[in-house]
């Protein structure tokens, strides 16, 4: 056994399995906060399910020596696997590096399948990927199967976990059709927004760094050779991760007239996907244009997919995975240093890549196929519309909020004899009476100014200008005011924007909302003032709108109308 090797494979298999982090991330705030606790869930249980059956039946499959088709079975890994240990590993080292890619290979489909799946069917072909699916091919390109034989080159997984995700992704989702709303009846697409960016954002940060291990650990070894091996590996994978993204933010910018963020953060992903089939045997030039194409092909794979082919994919799962895993692979072809069509090579390997990539996609795609139709005619493959509409955090898991705040809730049974019934309301008793504790000013008939006409003004405004509203309301003796910060639009239904690609119907600029309730300051003067505050000149200042208040109550004193509005030195 070698310390260093065994080392090596155990920081990589972490950092592939910290990855079920970043795809929950990125697939999360890509979708609907009310499917949130939906998507953890499904990325929870994928890894799970994935490392119960791989360990099971998979790894058998994938690395048993029966035909070239198939490894054989061997149930919770009994059989002698010296043949194909990496040197200097033990046999559970290597299972686990193993098991975290088969993982990946299921979660990828959790993202295009999202936001409109039964659970318990995502459960069973989840556990199909894993335990038959991925082995199978796996054992054709790293188990000695045929198409290692052949001479096909996938060195971390392009094909052999991300097209196999991919693959599967786009026949779950045409299948399961598209989420309510997502086209028009004339076949348009509309803007589903996910309802966090930043979320997605720090999953692509996650997924970034961790594809040092998925890449880099793919050595198997840290002596000899591979040890300028992997610091090549480590340059070509950023080098492309970088490269199309700035391909990808640029081509949006010129495309979409601004660079779309979600679909840049889509590019750094399909950089890193493209790369891993071939990040030892090209050159950092060849990776950088690698990195290019999957920059171009990112964008256009996921508008044709959501445009023309009209499959919904909330994530952009079939265009990273599918379309940018097969491209990768088949870029191996030309930019190999070592048999590379660029190099002089000729097309023997571009042919094998081709064979590899078109024989992969054939067995996920049928096998796949024909597990979705058994699962939709039996357990369901869809939710409801209810369900659906209502979102499958409440429904499928009786999760009524994924963001429940954090603050403390003292449970009313722990407070004991501190609580009385009041006419039927919950109150908390008092050491000191309300009347001891609070000098009241008794208010009569007379000396009540009810008749004075109290005026609510409610103020739309930009929230860069609620300083400069708040210091001069404060300044014409305006005594107090509610905010709330709040999503919305007027006649122009916000500013036009574009979601990969997608016009968004209405677009809701966030706005702060002020209000105001005056009874001694003029109504007008406020009115008069805070148009001198927010006023531009350009659309989007605000809107104000004026109210008459039948009544004001003071709870603390009692005191009604114009009273009620004042402060001590006024009473």
């Amino acid at each position: 056994m070698s310390a260093v090797n065994t080392i090596w494979v155990l920081v990589g298999a972490a950092l592939v399995f910290f990855m079920q982090a970043g795809f929950a991330m990125v697939e999360a705030g890509f979708t609907r906060a009310k499917n949130s606790g939906n998507i953890i869930m499904k990325n929870v249980m994928d890894f799970c399910i994935g490392t119960t059956g791989y360990w099971f039946v998979g790894f058998g499959i994938m690395f048993g020596s029966a035909t070239g088709y198939f490894g054989g079975f061997d149930f919770f890994i009994h059989g002698n696997y010296t043949k194909i240990l990496p040197s200097g590993i033990s046999l559970w080292s290597f299972v686990l590096f193993q098991t975290v890619f088969c993982a990946t290979a299921a979660t990828i489909v959790s993202g295009a399948m999202a936001e409109r799946t039964k659970f318990s069917a995502y459960c069973v072909y989840s556990a199909v990927i894993s335990c038959v699916v991925y082995p199978i091919s796996g054992h054709w390109i790293w188990g000695g199967g045929w198409l290692a034989q052949l001479g096909f080159h996938d060195f971390a997984g392009s094909t052999a976990v991300h097209m196999v995700g991919g693959v599967a992704a786009v026949i779950g989702a045409s299948i399961l059709g598209p989420r309510i709303g997502k086209y028009t009846k004339d076949g348009k697409p509309k803007a589903i927004l996910g309802h966090s960016i930043t979320l997605g954002a720090l999953g692509v940060f996650i997924l970034w760094f961790c594809w040092f291990g998925f890449n880099g650990g793919s050595t198997l070894s840290m002596e000899g050779d591979n040890i300028e091996k992997a610091g090549r590996i480590f340059m070509t994978t950023n080098l492309a991760a970088a490269v199309s993204t700035c391909t990808t933010m640029l081509f949006t910018w010129f495309r979409y007239k601004k660079p779309d963020v979600s679909m840049t953060l889509n590019g750094t992903l399909a950089g890193l996907v493209a790369i891993t089939a071939g990040c030892d045997v090209v050159t950092p030039t060849g990776a950088a244009l690698i990195g290019l194409c999957a920059g171009f092909a990112v964008v256009l794979s996921i508008e044709f997919i959501d445009a023309v082919v009209k499959i919904d994919d909330p994530v952009g799962a079939i265009g990273v995975h599918g379309v940018c895993g097969a491209l990768g692979t088949i870029l191996v072809g030309f930019f190999a240093k070592e048999g590379g069509l660029f190099y002089g090579g000729g097309g023997n390997l571009l042919g094998i890549q081709l064979v590899g990539v078109l024989s992969v996609a054939a067995w996920v795609g049928i096998v796949m196929f024909t597990v979705f139709q058994i699962i939709d005619r039996t357990v369901g493959l869809r939710v409801t519309k209810r369900e659906e509409i209502e979102g499958l955090d409440s429904t499928e898991h009786g999760l009524a909020n994924a963001y429940a705040d954090f603050l403390p809730v003292v449970p009313m049974d722990n407070l004991g004899s501190q609580v009385e019934t009041v006419s039927g309301v919950m109150a908390i008793k008092r050491d000191i009476p309300v009347q001891e504790a609070i000098p009241i000013k008794v208010v009569t008939e007379e000396s009540n100014s009810n008749k004075s006409v109290l005026t609510k003004i409610e103020i739309i405004a930009k929230q860069s200008k609620f300083e400069e509203l708040k210091t001069a309301m404060n300044e014409i003796g305006v005594t107090g005011m509610t905010v709330t910060q709040v999503l919305g639009c007027g006649i122009q239904k916000g500013a036009a924007e574009y979601y990969r690609g997608v016009p968004v119907d209405m677009m809701l600029l966030p706005k702060v909302q002020v209000e105001i309730v005056v009874a001694k300051v003029p109504a007008e003067e406020v009115v008069r003032t805070a148009r001198k505050v927010l006023y531009t000149g350009h659309i989007g200042d605000g809107k104000i709108f004026i109210y008459d208040v039948r009544d004001a109550v003071k709870v603390r004193t009692g005191e009604t109308g114009y009273d009620a509005m004042q402060g001590v030195d006024d009473i």
